[in-house]
């Protein structure tokens, strides 16, 4: 099974200050945890085998801004797809051979 996770999360109280270093916090932790990942302009997409694994690297992230914060916003967005494995690269490259796009 592939389960497929996008999410943004941020403090929304720290003011005119970018969300960079809070997002860079996160990433770390993810990175850390051995799971791929990839970076986009408006989040992060994690890949699991199971679900429950999408959502503690999800609360794993909140547990990190918590105690920084006294609000954080979050967007989660997830697919979940039985019988397939590798759903991170295999969308994008499904995507970029329709398109005769040869950079992967």
């Amino acid at each position: 099974m592939s389960t497929i996770l996008n999410f943004a999360m941020f403090p929304t109280d720290k003011g005119g200050k970018g969300s960079s270093e809070y997002v860079s916090l996160i990433l770390k932790m993810i990175d850390e945890s051995g799971i791929p990942y990839q970076l986009n302009p408006m989040g992060t997409s994690i890949e699991t085998d199971k679900l429950v694994d999408a959502l503690d690297i999800v609360n794993r992230a909140y547990q990190l801004l918590e105690p920084l914060s006294e609000r954080v916003y979050a967007a989660i967005t997830i697919d979940i797809r039985k019988g397939r494995s590798h759903g991170l690269s295999s969308k994008i490259k499904s995507i970029e051979d329709r398109i005769g796009k040869i950079n992967h």
